[in-house]
């Protein structure tokens, strides 16, 4: 009878927590702030980009060029989900706690990487072919 009054009670909102959800719930806590940063970093290399060479990037203004961007900005967010590979386990094993600690490194770094492609991109991808 108690184990039933138990099941009934464990509701959509009281599900027991278990490390996973724990370590997923902070992980988002985390990572969710900080892509906000993430994308108006990018964005700003972006605008700085087409504002020192305006006059060589006119031409390249059209819709399509809009939705580049925007397909190039969808994946620049799905590979910042990749973080999530890396931040669950490292929460879930016995180093979590300094896991929590240093995980603004891992940030740090790929904030980097993508600021460093960003600007690779533009630079060799697009910029010598716009007439």
């Amino acid at each position: 009878m108690e184990s039933a009054q138990q099941a009934e009670s464990a509701g959509f909102g009281n599900l027991p927590s278990s490390p996973f959800k724990q370590s997923l719930a902070d992980a988002m806590r985390f990572w969710e702030r900080k892509r906000v940063i993430y994308n108006l970093v990018l964005i700003g290399v972006v605008v700085v980009w087409i504002l020192v060479t305006w006059p060589h990037f006119r031409p390249a203004m059209h819709w399509f060029s809009l939705l580049q961007l925007i397909v190039l900005g969808l994946i620049a967010n799905a590979l910042y989900c990749a973080a999530y590979f890396v931040d669950i386990p490292m929460q879930i094993s016995g180093d979590g706690a300094d896991w929590r600690r240093w995980r603004w490194a891992l940030w740090t770094l790929g904030m980097l990487l993508a600021f460093l492609l960003t600007n690779y991109w533009i630079s060799d991808e697009i910029y010598p072919f716009v007439n």
